[in-house]
């Protein structure tokens, strides 16, 4: 494979790329994060693309040079899935192969030198589908792992090919939250195991069974680790293989009502009978700290445990802070860093010298890396260290720079080293100057703009992403994008679903507003939307419109057309019985609420709890109740905007019932409307088959209604 600037120089020749089709979007190539190695000399990356014309998928690994800023392929294939450095050289890995030879469903595992994959050598077959590879290289020079898999309420692993297929298909459930996402829940929840590996004749040989640090631990429920669809974040192995970590469920509380986690330490020698907590809900040091947990980290020196909490027992949204905790059964003696920051950090990487903690958060539309030191005070205010992007992951170098891979709205990835300082120290990898088909995209595509409102005191901002061949001296219909969440925020990242640039170049000015509930801007504006879905959000998005066509002369508003996802999609349905839906010539709707009565079918219910003011059936039968209050169906007879409804079967946070509610009640108003729905997506569509048929008949509504597509018909 030719180095990243020979293709680069090659492409440069290349005219400017056009617009950015469905196609082109969806076909592109998708990169993982860029992985070091111990020695900071290289990293490993992904890359993975599909072509339409032959419908197949190819994957291979990367290998970049941090020092020279070459890339090279270094592996062809998509069946190694994990590599972890370990073993006696900075160049010493082992890895996964996501099958086995005796094709039952488990994995394998292989010990290598990345120098010399072609002398890899077999480890062992794991009989289960086991994932999330974590090794250290103990004194003994033993290395002791941790993996993930699903388990049985027994503790042992769960593996499909394995199990007994029931003659009735009955589910049976004594309690709620019986489905998630996509899933019915299942006696099988996940858990970590650890296992042991000694050398042998140059490789490994697995010891012994594997030990599951987390099933076992119950109450109320039983603990699960990683929680849900969550990953090998959830967990953590002590740098000499003496501890594990790992967060799951308060197991004290129901599942469908609360957000707590619990950080449980165990032995590596023990198991989940061993296991304590870090720090008791509700502790007396930090009796406001009841929240959910993420990324729990052993510093590099062993001696302590990072991560982070949010305070509220209830609320997925809430502020969260860094925590450090001293390695110690007896007395963890947790401290909290920077308490009163006004950000939620969600991301979490400690300095290669343990007195320093590196923390992402949502900052201005953007996610940014920001430095909290060990002695750091509750008023301590972090800066941050990067700016543009939104940060994928990132890893701290044997120097001190911390190697970033991001993605931006004009580019799905860029691999970059910042210093401790916030200089970029040196950029490795950008899509934009490499990848054919986004050539030419470059930050010159997007703006942005505060506007006031009279919902909060602080203005909000807006993106702006303009189309191919933009020229002010032009117009272009409005392509107006409301945010999910409704706690969330537009940020300057990529995305394969909800790209803004693929929606600009079909020839409208997108703009994307962060209205009340959006993340990035304090606490406070976060919290605002607690009772108020269909205030100050709604009231937000029309002084951005008013913002819009009054000010920016190249946007014909009168061609306008709004979508949303999601709480979008519940605002697309809320704006369609209000003034501000005739102020647009075409709706769209993605799994978004029509009824706030029905909220109550969804799986966790906390969300609702929090979000509409307390449980449905103590308000929600009022008028006055946020259930009532911000429904949709109240306005119904205003409906009058042609509305393309998509909503997808496995969509269990909102029930596809909501989608055909929706168009049930556009056909009998006689409202243009069409349905589209996919029957193996959830809340999202991810086959790349099913968003191109997404993207072409969303697009074929709006560009007809919108007056961009000159077909006499969008059916």
């Amino acid at each position: 494979m030719k180095s990243q600037s020979l293709v680069a120089a090659a492409l440069a020749i290349l005219p400017r790329a056009l617009a950015i089709t469905p196609e082109l979007l969806l076909a592109a190539n998708r990169y993982s994060d860029a992985k070091p190695n111990p020695s900071g000399d290289f990293a490993f990356f992904r890359v993975s693309n599909y072509t339409f014309e032959t419908k197949e998928r190819a994957a291979w690994w990367n290998k970049l040079d941090l020092k020279t800023g070459k890339i090279s392929q270094w592996y062809t294939g998509s069946d190694i899935s994990e590599i972890v450095f370990v073993g006696p050289k900075d160049t010493s890995i082992i890895y996964i192969n996501g099958t086995n030879a005796e094709e039952d469903g488990g994995v394998s595992l292989y010990s290598a030198d990345a120098n010399d994959l072609k002398s890899a050598k077999l480890i062992g077959s794991l009989p289960a589908p086991y994932s999330g590879l974590k090794a250290v290289q103990t004194k003994s020079g033993d290395i002791h792992f941790l993996v993930y898999t699903h388990a049985y309420p027994n503790g042992t692993a769960y593996n499909e090919n394995f199990a007994v297929t029931p003659a009735s298909t009955a589910r049976i459930y004594d309690s709620t939250y019986v489905r998630h996402w996509d899933t019915w829940l299942t006696p099988q929840r996940n858990a970590v195991f650890g296992g042991v590996l000694k050398s042998s004749h140059g490789s490994y040989k697995i010891s012994g069974g594997l030990t599951n640090y987390v099933t076992g631990i119950c109450n109320v429920t039983c603990a699960e680790s990683p929680y849900d669809q969550s990953d090998e974040s959830d967990y953590d192995i002590s740098p000499d293989g003496s501890g594990v970590i790992f967060l799951t469920k308060d197991t004290t509380l129901p599942l469908a009502n609360y957000t707590a986690d619990v950080i449980y330490y165990a032995p590596f020698a023990g198991s989940a009978k061993d296991a304590v907590p870090i720090q008791a809900r509700g502790s007396t040091k930090y009796p406001e700290t009841q929240g959910a947990t993420v990324v729990p980290r052993f510093s590099p020196d062993g001696k302590k445990i990072a991560y982070l909490q949010m305070y509220g027992i209830s609320y997925e949204s809430d502020r969260s802070s860094v925590y450090v905790a001293d390695v110690n059964k007896k007395n963890f003696n947790v401290k909290r860093l920077a308490g009163n920051w006004d950000r939620a950090p969600d991301g979490l990487a400690w300095a290669p010298d343990s007195k320093t903690v590196y923390v992402t958060a949502a900052d201005l539309g953007r996610s940014r890396i920001f430095p909290v030191p060990l002695s750091a005070g509750e008023n301590y205010a972090p800066k941050n260290i990067t700016n543009e992007g939104t940060v994928a992951a990132f890893y701290t170098l044997p120097n001190g720079n911390i190697l970033v891979s991001d993605s931006k709205i004009w580019t799905s990835r860029d691999i970059y080293s910042v210093t401790p300082q916030g200089k970029i120290a040196k950029t490795y990898f950008q899509a934009n100057k490499v990848d054919p088909g986004l050539k030419g995209l470059g930050p010159e595509d997007v703006s942005e703009f505060y506007f006031s409102t009279n919902s909060t005191e602080i203005d909000l901002q807006a993106w702006i992403i303009y189309p191919e061949g933009f020229s002010k001296d032009k117009t272009y219909p409005l392509a107006f994008i409301s945010h999910g969440g409704p706690q969330g925020a537009h940020f300057n990242s990529w995305s394969t679903r909800w790209n803004f640039k693929t929606w600009a170049d079909q020839g409208y000015v997108v703009i994307a507003p962060n209205p009340t509930a959006s993340s990035g801007w304090g606490q406070n504006l976060t919290d605002s939307i607690q009772g108020q879905w269909g205030s100050y959000p709604y009231w937000d998005l029309v002084h951005a419109w008013k913002y819009v066509n009054s000010t920016l002369k190249y946007v014909d508003t009168s061609r306008g057309i709004e979508a949303g996802a999601s709480y979008g999609g519940y605002m697309t349905n809320w704006m369609q019985g209000h003034e501000m839906g005739r102020w647009f010539k075409a709706l769209v709707t993605h799994d978004g609420s029509t009824s706030t009565l029905n909220q109550y079918a969804s799986e966790e219910l906390w969300f609702m709890n929090h979000d509409f003011s307390g449980p449905f059936n103590e308000t929600g039968f009022t008028k006055s109740s946020p259930y009532s209050e911000w429904n949709p169906l109240l306005y119904v007879n205003e409906w009058a905007t042609p509305h393309f409804v998509v909503h997808n079967e496995l969509d269990y946070r909102l029930p596809v019932s909501e989608g055909i509610l929706l168009f049930n009640m556009l056909q009998t108003k006689g409202v243009p409307s069409r349905f589209l729905s996919f029957p193996d997506e959830n809340h999202w569509v991810l086959n790349q088959e099913n968003s191109l048929v997404w993207h072409t008949e969303i697009f074929k509504w709006i560009n007809y209604y919108s007056g961009i597509s000159k077909a006499s018909s969008p059916y």
